[in-house]
């Protein structure tokens, strides 16, 4: 990694952290629009923004396991469904085109801006609530796929599918995102370090530096009010269903050229 590489990574994985300890997603939006910039083929991007997405997950999950916010129950189904559900579809990928990820990213972004809302309960945990398991480990399927085909931790769809379709508050929801995608980046990066794809190295220097920023954001996630957040996750999907609509033409356009 060259000094203007290095000089970029670490201030974009900062930001990467703290949006990932928030938000409750694992940092892949920022993480492979970057290593795209930096030059590597789409499925290299998703493989490394994965490998990225494992220790910045992890940093905010250790947040909020030491703090007694995640349910035990519904928190192990949602990450061994993510984990698995990872595992399968990891392999998947390398039978798609550069341009067909990049649109089915786009399309994801898209519906996920219009699914995304508030909820009206404060950010208390509900730790005695009893969320339905079977609709939880749905919901980390949706996660494995998102995380092992796109290279994405799956945040952005998890959380809009838990308050939506489970009713849960959105800042338990995010704390239920944060260690799915933590479980569904592991199980994908397993599966791309067995068959070469991505830079390890890269993505480890990346996640060591956004998993600092995101264990500080995760501790104060209580401090910022449900609509914000759902403001702010609206807002990423748009603009992230336009970088990678745009890549994804680009693309296109240069396969058929």
């Amino acid at each position: 990694m060259e000094l203007g590489d290095l000089l970029l990574v670490l201030p974009l994985g900062l930001l990467a952290g703290l949006l990932a300890g928030l938000l409750g997603i694992g940092g892949g939006l920022i993480f492979a629009p970057l290593l795209l910039w930096m030059g590597l083929s789409p499925h290299q991007a998703l493989a490394t923004s994965t490998f990225a997405i494992v220790p910045t997950a992890l940093g905010g999950t250790l947040t909020h396991l030491r703090a007694r916010g995640l349910p035990g129950r519904a928190g192990f189904v949602l990450g061994l469904a993510a984990f698995v559900a990872a595992l399968l579809f990891s392999r998947l990928g390398r039978f798609a085109a550069g341009w067909h990820l990049l649109a089915l990213q786009a399309l994801l972004y898209l519906l996920l801006a219009l699914m995304i809302q508030a909820d009206h309960a404060g950010p208390e945990t509900r730790s005695d609530a009893r969320e339905p398991l079977v609709g939880m480990a749905a919901i980390g399927g949706v996660a494995g796929l998102a995380g092992g085909l796109l290279g994405l931790g799956g945040g952005l769809v998890m959380v809009p599918l838990m308050v939506r379709g489970l009713s849960v508050p959105i800042h338990l929801a995010i704390r239920f995102s944060t260690l799915a995608v933590a479980c569904s980046a592991s199980a994908a990066s397993l599966q791309f370090l067995e068959m070469g794809r991505g830079v390890p190295l890269l993505g480890l220097v990346l996640g060591g530096v956004a998993a600092l920023a995101a264990q500080w954001s995760a501790s104060r996630l209580d401090r910022v009010g449900g609509a914000r957040l759902a403001w702010m996750l609206r807002a990423l999907s748009l603009l992230l269903a336009f970088d990678s609509g745009r890549r994804a033409l680009m693309l296109a356009l240069l396969d058929h050229a």
